[in-house]
Protein backbone atom coordinates (compact mmCIF):
# COMPACT_ATOMS: atom_id res chain seq x y z
CA UNK A 1 0.00 0.00 0.00
CA UNK A 2 0.94 3.46 -0.24
CA UNK A 3 1.94 5.71 2.79
CA UNK A 4 -1.77 7.11 3.42
CA UNK A 5 -4.47 7.93 5.91
CA UNK A 6 -6.34 4.46 4.76
CA UNK A 7 -8.94 4.29 1.62
CA UNK A 8 -12.21 5.41 1.89
CA UNK A 9 -15.27 4.04 -0.45
CA UNK A 10 -18.30 5.99 -1.47
CA UNK A 11 -21.47 4.04 -2.42
CA UNK A 12 -24.50 4.96 -3.74
CA UNK A 13 -27.25 3.36 -4.04
CA UNK A 14 -29.94 4.80 -6.61
CA UNK A 15 -33.28 3.15 -6.49
CA UNK A 16 -36.81 4.51 -7.34
CA UNK A 17 -39.94 1.81 -7.56
CA UNK A 18 -41.55 1.04 -11.09
CA UNK A 19 -43.54 4.50 -11.45
CA UNK A 20 -44.55 5.36 -15.01
CA UNK A 21 -48.13 5.05 -15.52
CA UNK A 22 -48.76 5.08 -11.99
CA UNK A 23 -50.34 8.23 -10.14
CA UNK A 24 -49.17 11.58 -9.52
CA UNK A 25 -47.56 12.80 -6.38
CA UNK A 26 -47.04 11.70 -3.28
CA UNK A 27 -46.50 8.44 -4.74
CA UNK A 28 -46.42 8.37 -8.32
CA UNK A 29 -44.75 9.85 -11.22
CA UNK A 30 -43.42 12.91 -9.46
CA UNK A 31 -41.20 11.17 -7.07
CA UNK A 32 -39.01 9.75 -10.09
CA UNK A 33 -39.07 13.29 -11.94
CA UNK A 34 -37.61 14.91 -8.28
CA UNK A 35 -35.23 12.65 -8.11
CA UNK A 36 -34.06 12.86 -12.25
CA UNK A 37 -33.77 16.15 -12.01
CA UNK A 38 -32.36 17.60 -8.18
CA UNK A 39 -30.07 14.20 -7.60
CA UNK A 40 -29.41 12.09 -11.10
CA UNK A 41 -29.09 14.83 -13.44
CA UNK A 42 -26.69 16.74 -10.31
CA UNK A 43 -24.66 13.45 -9.82
CA UNK A 44 -24.29 13.21 -14.07
CA UNK A 45 -22.74 16.48 -14.04
CA UNK A 46 -19.86 15.78 -11.21
CA UNK A 47 -19.03 12.97 -12.60
CA UNK A 48 -18.58 14.42 -16.05
CA UNK A 49 -16.23 17.10 -14.44
CA UNK A 50 -14.33 14.43 -12.58
CA UNK A 51 -14.23 11.71 -16.16
CA UNK A 52 -13.03 14.87 -17.94
CA UNK A 53 -9.91 15.69 -15.32
CA UNK A 54 -9.23 11.56 -15.99
CA UNK A 55 -10.30 10.91 -11.86
CA UNK A 56 -10.98 7.39 -11.74
CA UNK A 57 -12.42 5.12 -9.29
CA UNK A 58 -14.43 8.10 -8.11
CA UNK A 59 -16.99 5.69 -6.25
CA UNK A 60 -19.16 2.95 -6.53
CA UNK A 61 -22.55 3.43 -8.19
CA UNK A 62 -25.78 0.91 -7.67
CA UNK A 63 -28.36 1.24 -10.64
CA UNK A 64 -31.20 -0.66 -9.98
CA UNK A 65 -32.67 -2.47 -12.67
CA UNK A 66 -36.12 -1.02 -12.25
CA UNK A 67 -34.78 2.27 -12.34
CA UNK A 68 -32.46 1.90 -15.35
CA UNK A 69 -35.54 0.92 -16.78
CA UNK A 70 -37.18 4.40 -15.89
CA UNK A 71 -34.66 6.73 -16.89
CA UNK A 72 -34.52 4.69 -20.50
CA UNK A 73 -37.72 4.67 -21.13
CA UNK A 74 -39.17 6.93 -23.94
CA UNK A 75 -42.33 7.80 -22.12
CA UNK A 76 -40.45 8.74 -18.93
CA UNK A 77 -38.61 10.84 -21.02
CA UNK A 78 -41.24 12.32 -22.71
CA UNK A 79 -43.14 13.23 -19.36
CA UNK A 80 -40.15 14.59 -17.35
CA UNK A 81 -38.84 17.01 -20.75
CA UNK A 82 -42.86 17.98 -20.26
CA UNK A 83 -42.34 18.42 -15.84
CA UNK A 84 -38.89 19.79 -16.54
CA UNK A 85 -40.96 22.69 -18.54
CA UNK A 86 -43.74 23.09 -16.24
CA UNK A 87 -40.86 23.95 -13.35
CA UNK A 88 -39.64 26.54 -16.08
CA UNK A 89 -43.46 27.99 -15.72
CA UNK A 90 -43.42 28.15 -12.19
CA UNK A 91 -40.35 29.30 -11.55
CA UNK A 92 -41.35 32.27 -14.17
CA UNK A 93 -44.39 32.60 -12.09
CA UNK A 94 -42.82 32.81 -8.80
CA UNK A 95 -40.54 35.95 -9.78
CA UNK A 96 -43.77 37.86 -10.47
CA UNK A 97 -45.14 37.00 -7.17
CA UNK A 98 -41.93 37.37 -4.94
CA UNK A 99 -40.73 40.48 -6.81
CA UNK A 100 -40.39 42.74 -3.74
CA UNK A 101 -38.35 40.04 -1.57
CA UNK A 102 -34.97 40.17 -2.58
CA UNK A 103 -34.04 36.36 -0.98
CA UNK A 104 -37.10 35.05 -2.81
CA UNK A 105 -36.98 36.39 -6.17
CA UNK A 106 -33.43 35.72 -6.68
CA UNK A 107 -34.37 31.72 -5.53
CA UNK A 108 -37.01 31.83 -8.03
CA UNK A 109 -34.32 32.96 -11.16
CA UNK A 110 -32.01 30.55 -9.66
CA UNK A 111 -34.75 27.56 -10.06
CA UNK A 112 -35.81 28.82 -13.76
CA UNK A 113 -31.78 28.31 -14.65
CA UNK A 114 -31.57 25.45 -13.30
CA UNK A 115 -34.98 23.75 -15.20
CA UNK A 116 -33.76 25.63 -18.46
CA UNK A 117 -29.89 23.58 -17.80
CA UNK A 118 -31.96 20.47 -16.94
CA UNK A 119 -34.07 20.91 -20.03
CA UNK A 120 -30.90 21.24 -22.34
CA UNK A 121 -29.26 18.17 -20.60
CA UNK A 122 -31.95 16.24 -21.53
CA UNK A 123 -32.26 17.96 -25.02
CA UNK A 124 -28.84 16.70 -25.71
CA UNK A 125 -26.73 14.64 -23.42
CA UNK A 126 -29.21 12.48 -22.46
CA UNK A 127 -31.87 12.34 -25.02
CA UNK A 128 -31.30 8.14 -25.48
CA UNK A 129 -31.60 7.60 -21.90
CA UNK A 130 -29.40 7.19 -18.71
CA UNK A 131 -27.90 4.19 -20.34
CA UNK A 132 -25.52 5.89 -22.75
CA UNK A 133 -24.67 8.15 -19.94
CA UNK A 134 -23.82 5.31 -17.34
CA UNK A 135 -21.68 3.24 -19.89
CA UNK A 136 -19.28 6.70 -20.47
CA UNK A 137 -18.56 6.32 -16.59
CA UNK A 138 -18.05 2.83 -16.67
CA UNK A 139 -15.80 2.35 -19.85
CA UNK A 140 -13.41 5.36 -18.53
CA UNK A 141 -13.24 4.10 -15.16
CA UNK A 142 -15.15 7.12 -13.50
CA UNK A 143 -17.13 4.61 -11.31
CA UNK A 144 -17.36 1.07 -10.35
CA UNK A 145 -20.95 -0.19 -10.98
CA UNK A 146 -22.91 -2.30 -8.99
CA UNK A 147 -25.88 -4.19 -10.49
CA UNK A 148 -29.10 -5.96 -8.36
CA UNK A 149 -32.32 -8.43 -9.06
CA UNK A 150 -35.15 -7.35 -11.23
CA UNK A 151 -37.61 -5.12 -9.45
CA UNK A 152 -35.86 -4.94 -6.07
CA UNK A 153 -36.88 -7.90 -4.41
CA UNK A 154 -36.16 -8.12 -0.38
CA UNK A 155 -34.10 -11.82 -1.70
CA UNK A 156 -34.39 -13.37 1.62
CA UNK A 157 -38.13 -14.12 1.41
CA UNK A 158 -37.95 -15.42 -2.22
CA UNK A 159 -38.08 -19.46 -3.31
CA UNK A 160 -34.68 -20.43 -4.12
CA UNK A 161 -35.58 -20.43 -7.99
CA UNK A 162 -36.92 -17.05 -8.12
CA UNK A 163 -34.15 -15.46 -6.74
CA UNK A 164 -31.81 -16.88 -9.07
CA UNK A 165 -34.13 -15.55 -12.06
CA UNK A 166 -34.47 -11.95 -10.66
CA UNK A 167 -30.59 -11.86 -9.92
CA UNK A 168 -29.28 -12.97 -13.37
CA UNK A 169 -32.31 -11.12 -15.09
CA UNK A 170 -31.56 -8.31 -13.66
CA UNK A 171 -27.46 -8.53 -14.35
CA UNK A 172 -28.33 -9.33 -17.59
CA UNK A 173 -30.21 -6.34 -18.01
CA UNK A 174 -27.74 -3.95 -16.82
CA UNK A 175 -25.11 -6.02 -19.32
CA UNK A 176 -27.51 -5.06 -22.19
CA UNK A 177 -28.03 -1.57 -21.09
CA UNK A 178 -24.36 -0.50 -20.54
CA UNK A 179 -22.44 -3.56 -21.74
CA UNK A 180 -20.72 -4.52 -18.58
CA UNK A 181 -21.77 -7.30 -16.55
CA UNK A 182 -21.42 -6.12 -13.04
CA UNK A 183 -19.52 -8.36 -10.53
CA UNK A 184 -20.85 -6.62 -7.48
CA UNK A 185 -24.35 -5.91 -6.20
CA UNK A 186 -26.24 -3.62 -3.63
CA UNK A 187 -28.57 -6.19 -2.72
CA UNK A 188 -31.67 -4.64 -1.55
CA UNK A 189 -32.30 -3.20 1.35
CA UNK A 190 -28.87 -4.96 2.11
CA UNK A 191 -30.90 -8.59 2.70
CA UNK A 192 -29.37 -11.15 3.73
CA UNK A 193 -29.50 -14.90 4.65
CA UNK A 194 -26.73 -17.50 5.49
CA UNK A 195 -26.06 -19.32 2.45
CA UNK A 196 -27.12 -16.36 -0.34
CA UNK A 197 -23.17 -16.30 -1.07
CA UNK A 198 -23.59 -19.70 -3.46
CA UNK A 199 -26.01 -18.56 -5.36
CA UNK A 200 -23.84 -14.94 -5.82
CA UNK A 201 -21.19 -17.05 -6.84
CA UNK A 202 -23.41 -19.08 -9.64
CA UNK A 203 -24.33 -16.40 -10.78
CA UNK A 204 -21.03 -14.29 -11.14
CA UNK A 205 -21.21 -11.73 -8.14
CA UNK A 206 -17.94 -11.34 -6.22
CA UNK A 207 -18.93 -8.74 -3.73
CA UNK A 208 -22.02 -7.39 -2.06
CA UNK A 209 -22.73 -4.82 1.05
CA UNK A 210 -24.25 -5.35 4.54
CA UNK A 211 -24.99 -3.19 7.03
CA UNK A 212 -22.15 -2.77 9.77
CA UNK A 213 -23.93 -4.62 12.62
CA UNK A 214 -23.98 -7.98 10.71
CA UNK A 215 -20.04 -7.65 10.75
CA UNK A 216 -20.19 -7.00 14.44
CA UNK A 217 -19.24 -3.10 13.89
CA UNK A 218 -15.83 -4.44 12.40
CA UNK A 219 -16.15 -2.62 8.90
CA UNK A 220 -12.46 -1.89 8.41
CA UNK A 221 -11.90 -4.56 5.53
CA UNK A 222 -13.88 -6.69 3.61
CA UNK A 223 -14.28 -10.16 4.43
CA UNK A 224 -14.78 -13.39 2.47
CA UNK A 225 -18.15 -15.03 3.72
CA UNK A 226 -18.34 -18.31 4.67
CA UNK A 227 -16.13 -20.86 2.67
CA UNK A 228 -16.90 -19.36 -0.49
CA UNK A 229 -14.96 -16.27 -2.00
CA UNK A 230 -17.82 -14.03 -1.94
CA UNK A 231 -16.50 -10.64 -0.22
CA UNK A 232 -19.11 -8.35 1.70
CA UNK A 233 -18.35 -5.05 2.68
CA UNK A 234 -19.85 -3.77 5.74
CA UNK A 235 -20.77 0.04 5.86
CA UNK A 236 -18.69 2.10 8.95
CA UNK A 237 -22.09 3.82 10.54
CA UNK A 238 -20.26 5.99 12.87
CA UNK A 239 -19.03 7.93 9.35
CA UNK A 240 -22.14 7.22 7.90
CA UNK A 241 -24.63 8.59 10.26
CA UNK A 242 -22.70 12.03 10.02
CA UNK A 243 -24.99 12.65 7.30
CA UNK A 244 -27.75 10.84 7.43
CA UNK A 245 -29.19 8.56 10.91
CA UNK A 246 -32.20 7.51 11.64
CA UNK A 247 -32.29 11.05 14.06
CA UNK A 248 -29.67 13.38 12.85
CA UNK A 249 -27.40 14.15 10.14
CA UNK A 250 -26.27 17.52 8.30
CA UNK A 251 -29.06 17.93 6.10
CA UNK A 252 -31.48 18.71 9.24
CA UNK A 253 -29.52 21.75 9.98
CA UNK A 254 -30.95 25.43 10.36
CA UNK A 255 -29.07 27.42 7.07
CA UNK A 256 -30.06 24.17 4.90
CA UNK A 257 -33.37 24.46 2.34
CA UNK A 258 -36.14 22.81 3.93
CA UNK A 259 -37.71 19.53 2.05
CA UNK A 260 -40.78 19.41 3.08
CA UNK A 261 -42.30 23.39 3.41
CA UNK A 262 -43.26 24.44 0.07
CA UNK A 263 -45.03 27.32 -1.57
CA UNK A 264 -47.96 25.33 -2.99
CA UNK A 265 -49.16 28.22 -5.56
CA UNK A 266 -45.68 27.74 -7.38
CA UNK A 267 -44.70 24.41 -6.31
CA UNK A 268 -41.45 24.93 -5.23
CA UNK A 269 -39.61 25.00 -1.65
CA UNK A 270 -38.82 28.94 -0.54
CA UNK A 271 -37.81 28.23 3.05
CA UNK A 272 -34.69 26.81 5.11
CA UNK A 273 -34.68 24.62 7.46
CA UNK A 274 -34.97 27.59 10.27
CA UNK A 275 -35.74 24.98 13.29
CA UNK A 276 -37.24 21.90 14.12
CA UNK A 277 -40.21 23.25 16.18
CA UNK A 278 -40.82 26.28 13.79
CA UNK A 279 -44.06 26.54 11.79
CA UNK A 280 -44.22 26.53 7.84
CA UNK A 281 -45.47 29.96 7.75
CA UNK A 282 -43.08 30.83 10.20
CA UNK A 283 -40.19 29.32 8.37
CA UNK A 284 -36.85 32.03 7.07
CA UNK A 285 -36.35 32.49 4.08
CA UNK A 286 -33.80 30.32 1.96
CA UNK A 287 -30.20 31.98 1.77
CA UNK A 288 -27.63 30.36 -0.88
CA UNK A 289 -24.48 32.31 0.64
CA UNK A 290 -25.74 31.30 4.37
CA UNK A 291 -26.50 27.97 3.21
CA UNK A 292 -22.82 27.49 1.39
CA UNK A 293 -20.70 28.47 4.50
CA UNK A 294 -22.59 26.15 6.49
CA UNK A 295 -21.95 23.39 3.63
CA UNK A 296 -17.98 24.30 3.98
CA UNK A 297 -18.34 23.28 7.34
CA UNK A 298 -20.04 20.18 6.92
CA UNK A 299 -17.58 19.28 4.58
CA UNK A 300 -14.95 19.75 6.80
CA UNK A 301 -16.29 18.21 9.63
CA UNK A 302 -16.72 14.87 7.45
CA UNK A 303 -13.65 15.08 6.19
CA UNK A 304 -12.22 15.32 9.96
CA UNK A 305 -14.23 12.64 10.89
CA UNK A 306 -12.82 10.02 8.31
CA UNK A 307 -9.59 10.62 8.85
CA UNK A 308 -10.27 10.39 12.94
CA UNK A 309 -11.91 7.04 12.12
CA UNK A 310 -8.71 5.57 9.82
CA UNK A 311 -6.16 6.76 12.38
CA UNK A 312 -8.23 4.94 15.32
CA UNK A 313 -9.03 1.61 13.13
CA UNK A 314 -4.99 1.96 12.33
CA UNK A 315 -4.39 2.39 15.62
CA UNK A 316 -6.46 -0.98 16.90
CA UNK A 317 -5.36 -3.30 14.16
CA UNK A 318 -2.09 -1.84 13.04
CA UNK A 319 -2.43 -1.32 9.44
CA UNK A 320 -4.37 0.83 7.27
CA UNK A 321 -8.21 0.73 7.02
CA UNK A 322 -10.96 1.11 5.14
CA UNK A 323 -14.07 3.53 6.01
CA UNK A 324 -17.50 2.38 3.84
CA UNK A 325 -20.27 4.78 3.63
CA UNK A 326 -23.35 3.87 1.98
CA UNK A 327 -26.66 6.18 1.08
CA UNK A 328 -29.74 6.46 -1.06
CA UNK A 329 -28.58 8.47 -4.65
CA UNK A 330 -31.67 10.39 -3.66
CA UNK A 331 -30.58 11.81 -0.56
CA UNK A 332 -28.22 13.83 -2.57
CA UNK A 333 -30.22 16.48 -4.29
CA UNK A 334 -33.53 15.44 -3.89
CA UNK A 335 -34.13 15.35 -0.07
CA UNK A 336 -30.66 17.68 0.65
CA UNK A 337 -30.73 20.49 -1.93
CA UNK A 338 -27.15 21.29 -1.15
CA UNK A 339 -26.12 17.54 -0.54
CA UNK A 340 -24.58 17.30 -4.30
CA UNK A 341 -22.49 20.19 -3.32
CA UNK A 342 -21.48 18.74 -0.18
CA UNK A 343 -20.54 15.43 -2.42
CA UNK A 344 -18.23 16.54 -4.29
CA UNK A 345 -16.40 18.80 -2.08
CA UNK A 346 -15.88 15.74 -0.05
CA UNK A 347 -14.33 13.37 -2.95
CA UNK A 348 -12.23 16.66 -3.57
CA UNK A 349 -11.34 17.39 -0.25
CA UNK A 350 -10.22 13.78 1.04
CA UNK A 351 -7.06 13.14 -1.12
CA UNK A 352 -6.04 16.16 -0.06
CA UNK A 353 -6.09 15.04 3.42
CA UNK A 354 -3.92 12.25 2.54
CA UNK A 355 -7.23 10.05 2.50
CA UNK A 356 -7.33 7.73 -0.98
CA UNK A 357 -10.28 7.48 -2.04
CA UNK A 358 -11.92 4.56 -4.45
CA UNK A 359 -14.08 1.91 -4.91
CA UNK A 360 -15.24 -1.51 -3.74
CA UNK A 361 -13.09 -3.41 -6.21
CA UNK A 362 -9.88 -0.73 -5.57
CA UNK A 363 -9.91 -1.07 -1.78
CA UNK A 364 -9.64 -5.15 -2.57
CA UNK A 365 -6.92 -4.07 -4.97
CA UNK A 366 -5.42 -2.12 -1.98
CA UNK A 367 -5.55 -5.21 0.28
CA UNK A 368 -8.16 -4.65 2.38
CA UNK A 369 -9.11 -7.97 2.85
CA UNK A 370 -9.61 -9.68 6.02
CA UNK A 371 -10.68 -13.01 6.97
CA UNK A 372 -13.68 -14.93 6.07
CA UNK A 373 -16.76 -14.63 8.69
CA UNK A 374 -20.24 -16.19 8.58
CA UNK A 375 -22.62 -13.83 8.49
CA UNK A 376 -26.46 -13.69 10.37
CA UNK A 377 -29.40 -12.83 8.81
CA UNK A 378 -29.79 -9.20 8.37
CA UNK A 379 -31.02 -6.40 6.63
CA UNK A 380 -30.16 -2.21 6.45
CA UNK A 381 -33.92 -1.83 7.81
CA UNK A 382 -35.10 -0.94 11.38
CA UNK A 383 -33.68 -3.13 14.17
CA UNK A 384 -31.22 -4.74 11.29
CA UNK A 385 -33.23 -7.57 11.03
CA UNK A 386 -36.21 -8.25 8.56
CA UNK A 387 -38.88 -6.78 10.65
CA UNK A 388 -39.52 -4.50 7.85
CA UNK A 389 -40.09 -6.85 5.22
CA UNK A 390 -41.77 -9.60 7.45
CA UNK A 391 -43.00 -8.07 10.39
CA UNK A 392 -46.58 -8.36 11.75
CA UNK A 393 -47.72 -5.33 9.72
CA UNK A 394 -46.72 -7.13 6.57
CA UNK A 395 -47.41 -10.62 7.58
CA UNK A 396 -50.41 -10.99 5.13
CA UNK A 397 -48.19 -9.63 2.03
CA UNK A 398 -45.81 -11.85 2.89
CA UNK A 399 -48.05 -15.15 3.21
CA UNK A 400 -49.86 -13.49 -0.50
CA UNK A 401 -46.21 -13.65 -2.28
CA UNK A 402 -45.35 -17.04 -0.82
CA UNK A 403 -48.32 -18.27 -2.93
CA UNK A 404 -48.05 -15.86 -5.98
CA UNK A 405 -44.25 -17.66 -5.93
CA UNK A 406 -45.66 -20.97 -5.94
CA UNK A 407 -48.07 -20.03 -8.70
CA UNK A 408 -45.27 -18.42 -10.52
CA UNK A 409 -42.95 -21.78 -10.87
CA UNK A 410 -46.48 -23.65 -11.55
CA UNK A 411 -46.77 -21.32 -14.50
CA UNK A 412 -43.33 -21.74 -15.49
CA UNK A 413 -43.28 -25.73 -15.44
CA UNK A 414 -46.80 -25.41 -17.80
CA UNK A 415 -44.73 -23.99 -20.31
CA UNK A 416 -41.38 -25.82 -20.44
CA UNK A 417 -40.76 -27.18 -23.10
CA UNK A 418 -42.25 -24.87 -25.53
CA UNK A 419 -40.91 -21.41 -27.49
CA UNK A 420 -40.94 -18.01 -26.00
CA UNK A 421 -44.65 -16.68 -25.07
CA UNK A 422 -45.28 -13.11 -24.89
CA UNK A 423 -47.90 -13.88 -22.72
CA UNK A 424 -45.85 -16.08 -19.97
CA UNK A 425 -43.32 -12.89 -20.53
CA UNK A 426 -45.75 -10.75 -19.10
CA UNK A 427 -46.79 -12.81 -16.44
CA UNK A 428 -43.64 -12.94 -15.13
CA UNK A 429 -42.83 -9.35 -15.28
CA UNK A 430 -46.24 -9.02 -13.46
CA UNK A 431 -45.18 -11.16 -10.72
CA UNK A 432 -41.52 -9.52 -10.27
CA UNK A 433 -43.32 -6.35 -9.73
CA UNK A 434 -45.78 -7.79 -7.13
CA UNK A 435 -42.35 -9.14 -5.27
CA UNK A 436 -40.95 -6.04 -5.17
CA UNK A 437 -39.41 -4.90 -1.49
CA UNK A 438 -40.94 -1.20 -1.74
CA UNK A 439 -44.40 -2.21 -0.92
CA UNK A 440 -43.63 -3.92 2.36
CA UNK A 441 -41.43 -1.22 3.32
CA UNK A 442 -44.17 1.69 2.80
CA UNK A 443 -46.53 -0.28 4.64
CA UNK A 444 -44.34 -1.08 8.13
CA UNK A 445 -43.23 2.74 7.53
CA UNK A 446 -46.86 4.34 7.15
CA UNK A 447 -45.49 5.84 3.86
CA UNK A 448 -48.46 5.82 1.15
CA UNK A 449 -49.55 2.15 3.03
CA UNK A 450 -52.49 2.07 1.09
CA UNK A 451 -50.89 2.86 -2.50
CA UNK A 452 -48.06 0.17 -2.02
CA UNK A 453 -51.18 -2.40 -1.11
CA UNK A 454 -53.13 -1.70 -4.14
CA UNK A 455 -49.69 -1.92 -6.57
CA UNK A 456 -49.26 -4.83 -4.83
CA UNK A 457 -52.78 -6.45 -5.45
CA UNK A 458 -52.32 -5.04 -9.47
CA UNK A 459 -49.59 -6.97 -10.02
CA UNK A 460 -50.86 -10.19 -8.42
CA UNK A 461 -54.25 -10.03 -10.09
CA UNK A 462 -52.27 -9.12 -12.99
CA UNK A 463 -50.28 -12.44 -12.96
CA UNK A 464 -53.28 -14.60 -12.08
CA UNK A 465 -55.71 -13.26 -15.04
CA UNK A 466 -53.18 -13.82 -17.59
CA UNK A 467 -52.04 -16.98 -15.88
CA UNK A 468 -56.08 -18.44 -16.14
CA UNK A 469 -56.29 -17.65 -20.11
CA UNK A 470 -53.11 -19.46 -20.82
CA UNK A 471 -54.56 -22.70 -18.88
CA UNK A 472 -58.13 -22.48 -20.77
CA UNK A 473 -56.39 -21.77 -24.18
CA UNK A 474 -57.50 -18.99 -24.55
CA UNK A 475 -54.74 -17.43 -26.32
CA UNK A 476 -55.87 -14.50 -28.27
CA UNK A 477 -57.38 -13.16 -25.21
CA UNK A 478 -54.58 -13.58 -23.00
CA UNK A 479 -52.30 -12.08 -25.91
CA UNK A 480 -54.69 -8.85 -25.90
CA UNK A 481 -54.79 -8.40 -21.98
CA UNK A 482 -50.93 -8.89 -22.30
CA UNK A 483 -50.18 -6.59 -24.89
CA UNK A 484 -52.53 -4.03 -22.43
CA UNK A 485 -50.60 -4.82 -19.46
CA UNK A 486 -47.11 -4.35 -21.07
CA UNK A 487 -48.50 -0.87 -22.25
CA UNK A 488 -48.80 -0.06 -19.05
CA UNK A 489 -46.01 -1.85 -17.28
CA UNK A 490 -43.24 -3.22 -19.27
CA UNK A 491 -39.61 -2.91 -17.54
CA UNK A 492 -38.08 -6.10 -18.47
CA UNK A 493 -38.18 -5.79 -22.43
CA UNK A 494 -36.02 -8.57 -22.65
CA UNK A 495 -37.69 -10.81 -19.98
CA UNK A 496 -37.96 -14.54 -20.81
CA UNK A 497 -39.71 -16.84 -18.75
CA UNK A 498 -38.29 -19.70 -19.75
CA UNK A 499 -35.37 -18.95 -17.66
CA UNK A 500 -37.28 -19.53 -14.28
CA UNK A 501 -37.08 -23.22 -15.35
CA UNK A 502 -33.69 -24.34 -15.72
Amino acid sequence: MSDSEGTFCLVLHSHLPWLPHHGSWPVGEEWLYQAWAHSYLPLADMLHRFADEGREDVLTLGMTPILAAQLDDPYSIKAFHDWLGHWQLRARHASTLWRDEPLLRDLAASEHLAAVRASEELETRWRHGFSPVLRSWVDTGTIELLGGPLAHPFQPLLEPQVRDFMLRGGLDDTALRTGHRPEGIWAPECGYEPGMEHGYASAGVRRFLVDGPALRGDTSAARTVGESDVVCFGRDLEVTYRVWSPKAGYPGHAAYRDFHTWAHEVGLKPSRVTGKQVEPQDKAPYDPALAADTLRLHVKDFVDTVVGRLRELKRQNGRESLVVAAYDTELFGHWWHEGPAWLEGVLRALPEAGVRVTTLKGALDAGHLGGPIDLPASSWGSGKDWRVWDGAQVADMVEANTALQQRLLDLAREGEGTGRDAVRDQAVAEAMLALSSDWAFMVTKDSAADYARRRARVHTERFDALAVLLREGAHERARKLAAEFRAEDNPFGQLDARALIK
